[in-house]
C-alpha cells in the first residue's frame, strides 16, 4: 500500500503535462471528425463573410461618396447587410455543434475516469483520502467541460480570423501588416511566459482545494464522531487553515492574471501609433497605394484582428488552468491497475474449497511485513477460524484470497490454481465475503439484497432474507422490500445493515465463504437465531472466519492464532485451551 496522502500533503503529480500529453485530448475529438470539419468549415465561411464589409467601406469612401452613386450605396449596403445575416446563422449553427461536440467529450472522459477507478486496486484508495479522488471526478472535469465546449471551438474561431484577416491585410498593404507583426509576435511571447508561471500556479491551487475537498468529505461522514468528541470548533480552525492556504494561492494568481490586459493593450496601443505614424509617413510620400479608405479599412482590419488576438492571449491564460486540471484527469486515468486479469487467465470451475497458502510473504508498505512464508492447507469443506491482536494480519490473509491484494512472494491457491491465474469476475463469484461494515446503497431494500446476485428474482431475495430471519424487521417498514433505504443506510441500525449483509451472501451462494467480524454489530439474541440459516449456508463449504468474539469460533474445524508475522498456534477450541497458551489467554480476556 502507497504511502496514505492526507488533507493536510499536497498531491505530487508525476507525469506533467506536456505537448504529447495535450494532443491525447485529439483522440476524444476523432469520433466526431464530420462534425468537426464542417464546424471548420463554417469557421471560414463566418470568418470571411466578416471581413468583407471592411472593403465595401473601402468602395464607398474612395468610389462611392466622391462620385455620388447612391444606388450602388444601395446596393453596397444591402450586402453588408446581407453578410451580417450570413454571419450571424453560420456562426449560431457553429456553436451549437461544437458546444454538442464539447460536452460529448467530456462525457466521454467522465466515463474513462469512472471506469477506471473502478478496475483500480484497493491500494489507490487506501493511500489517498475520498475527497480528493471525488473532487478530480467532478470539479476538475467540470473546468474540462467549459474549455472544450467553449475556449476550443474560440480558439479555432480566433485562429482562423487571424490567418483570414492576416491574408486580407496582406493584400490591402503589406507594409503595414509587417508593423502589426512586429507588434503581435512579442506580445504572444509575453503571454506565453505568463502562462507558464500561471501553470505551476494553478497547479499549486488544484492541490490545495483537493485538501479542502479531502477535509469536506472527512467532516461529513465523520459528523457523528464530530459532535460527539466537541471537535465542532477544533474543526472549524483546521477548515479556516485549509481554506486561507487556497485563498491565498487564488490570489496570486488573480495578481497574475491581471497582467494579462496592460500587456495586451501596452503592445496594441503601440502597434496602433506605429501604424498611424508609417501611414501618414506614407500619404505624406505620395504613396500611390495608400488612400484615405485604404486607412479606414486597415483599422477595421485592425480591430478585427487585435479582438482574436486578444482573446488568444486569454485562452492561452485559461490554458494554465486546463493543463493542470489534465494532469489531475490524466493521473487518474494512467495509474497502473496492478491488480487484473492476467494473460490466459483461467475460469474457476467445479469448485470443492481446497485452498493453499504457500510460502505467502505480504506487505502494504515496504520493509514493513505483515506475514512472513506464511503457509496454510486448507480441505473441502472445513471451516477455518483466524483470531489475533488488531493489526496482525487476520484480515489480510482473507484479502489475499479474494486478491484485493496480492502476494509479494509465494502464492495463493484454489483447487491448486495460484488465484492470479484466474480471472477476477470468477473468482470473486465462487468466493463470497461479509465485511464487518456493510455497504448499503441508496435504493431499495431489495435492490441491495439483489446486490449479491444482479438477475435475481424477487422471490429468490425475499427466500434470502427469510432464511437468515431479517424479512421481521423489512416488513415493519412501509413498503417493506420496496422501502427506500437513505444514503449508506442511514435509517437502519448496526445489526439490520448487517442482516442486509447476510441475505446478499445467502443469495449469492459464493463456493467459498469468507466472514470478516460478520456478526460483530449483530446482537446476542440475533446472532442465535440466525446462527442455524449461517450453519446451513456454510454446510460441505470451506468457511473463513475472522473473529474477536470467540464464540462465534468454538466450532470451527481449525483455529489459527495469527500474530508474530505467520501463525502462532492452531488446533481445534479443546486442543487450544488445553495447551494454555495464546489462545487460552485470550479467551479469558
Amino acid at each position: 500500500m502507497a504511502k496514505r496522502n492526507t488533507f493536510f500533503q499536497d498531491e505530487k503529480i508525476e507525469k506533467k503535462i506536456d505537448l504529447k500529453q495535450l494532443m491525447r485530448t485529439v483522440k476524444y475529438v476523432l469520433p466526431f471528425k464530420k462534425t468537426v470539419i464542417m464546424v471548420g468549415l463554417l469557421l471560414l465561411i463566418s470568418s470571411v463573410t466578416s471581413l468583407i464589409p471592411p472593403r465595401l467601406l473601402k468602395i464607398i469612401v474612395d468610389q462611392v461618396v466622391v462620385n455620388e452613386d447612391y444606388k450602388q450605396l444601395v446596393l453596397l449596403c444591402g450586402s453588408m447587410f446581407f453578410l451580417a445575416i450570413v454571419e450571424i446563422t453560420v456562426s449560431y449553427i457553429q456553436t451549437k455543434k461544437m458546444g454538442k461536440v464539447g460536452f460529448s467529450i467530456i462525457s466521454k472522459v467522465r466515463t474513462d475516469i469512472f471506469e477506471h477507478l473502478q478496475e483500480l486496486s484497493f491500494d489507490y484508495y487506501d493511500s489517498r483520502p475520498d475527497g480528493k479522488i471525488v473532487v478530480r471526478v467532478t470539479e476538475y472535469i467540470n473546468g474540462l467541460a467549459s474549455f472544450f465546449s467553449n475556449y476550443v471551438l474560440m480558439f479555432a474561431v480566433y485562429i482562423v480570423k487571424v490567418v483570414v484577416v492576416s491574408v486580407f491585410m496582406l493584400s490591402l498593404s503589406p507594409l503595414l501588416t509587417l508593423v502589426v507583426f512586429a507588434t503581435v509576435i512579442p506580445m504572444i511571447v509575453c503571454m506565453s511566459l505568463l502562462k507558464r508561471v500561471l501553470s505551476k500556479k494553478w497547479t499549486d491551487l488544484r492541490a490545495k482545494n483537493s485538501n479542502r475537498s479531502a477535509f469536506l468529505v472527512e467532516s461529513i461522514m465523520g459528523e457523528q464522531i464530530i459532535k460527539n468528541y466537541s471537535r465542532i470548533e477544533k474543526n472549524k480552525s483546521v477548515y479556516d487553515e485549509i481554506h486561507q492556504k487556497s485563498v491565498r494561492s487564488w490570489w496570486r494568481i488573480v495578481v497574475l492574471s491581471r497582467l494579462n490586459s496592460p500587456i495586451t493593450m501596452g503592445f496594441w496601443n503601440v502597434g496602433t501609433l506605429a501604424i498611424y505614424g508609417v501611414a501618414l509617413a506614407l500619404i505624406l510620400g505620395g504613396s500611390p497605394g495608400v488612400t484615405a479608405g485604404t486607412v479606414i479599412t486597415f483599422t477595421s482590419y485592425m480591430s478585427s484582428f487585435r479582438d482574436p488576438i486578444s482573446q488568444i492571449a486569454t485562452i492561452i491564460q485559461e490554458l494554465a488552468q486546463v493543463s493542470s486540471n489534465l494532469e489531475q484527469v490524466f493521473d487518474t486515468i494512467d495509474y497502473p491497475v496492478d491488480i487484473a486479469d492476467r494473460e490466459n487467465a483461467v475460469e474457476l470451475k467445479d469448485v470443492k474449497g481446497k485452498v493453499d497458502f504457500e510460502n505467502v510473504t505480504f506487505e502494504y508498505d515496504e520493509g514493513n511485513t505483515i506475514l512472513e512464508n506464511f503457509n496454510l492447507h486448507v480441505e473441502p469443506g472445513k471451516t477455518i477460524a483466524l483470531v489475533g491482536h488488531t493489526g496482525a494480519g487476520k484480515t489480510t490473509v482473507i484479502n489475499m484470497l479474494t486478491r484485493f491484494y496480492d502476494v509479494k512472494s509465494g502464492s495463493v491457491k484454489i483447487e491448486g490454481i495460484d488465484v492470479r491465474d484466474i480471472k477476477l469476475h470468477s473468482l470473486r463469484d465462487k468466493v463470497g465475503v461479509l465485511m464487518q461494515d456493510p455497504f448499503i446503497f441508496k435504493g431499495t431494500i431489495m435492490d441491495n439484497i439483489r446486490y449479491g446476485k444482479w438477475d435475481a428474482t424477487d422471490e429468490e431475495c425475499i427466500e434470502s432474507a427469510k432464511l437468515i430471519h431479517a424479512d421481521k424487521f423489512i416488513e415493519r417498514f412501509p413498503g417493506g422490500y420496496q422501502h427506500m433505504l437513505d444514503e449508506r443506510g442511514a435509517d437502519l441500525s448496526a445489526g439490520e445493515r448487517q442482516l442486509i449483509s447476510f441475505a446478499r451472501i445467502v443469495l449469492k451462494n459464493p463456493a467459498i465463504i469468507i466472514m470478516d467480524e460478520a456478526t460483530s454489530a449483530i446482537d446476542t439474541e440475533t446472532e442465535m437465531i440466525i446462527k442455524e440459516a449461517l450453519d446451513e449456508l456454510t454446510r460441505d463449504k470451506t468457511t473463513f472466519i475472522v473473529a474477536h468474539r470467540l464464540s462465534t469460533v468454538k466450532n470451527a474445524d481449525q483455529i489459527l492464532c495469527i500474530g508474530n508475522k505467520g501463525i502462532m498456534e492452531s488446533g481445534n477450541h479443546e486442543e487450544l485451551i488445553a495447551k494454555r497458551g495464546f489462545y487460552y489467554q485470550l479467551s479469558r480476556t
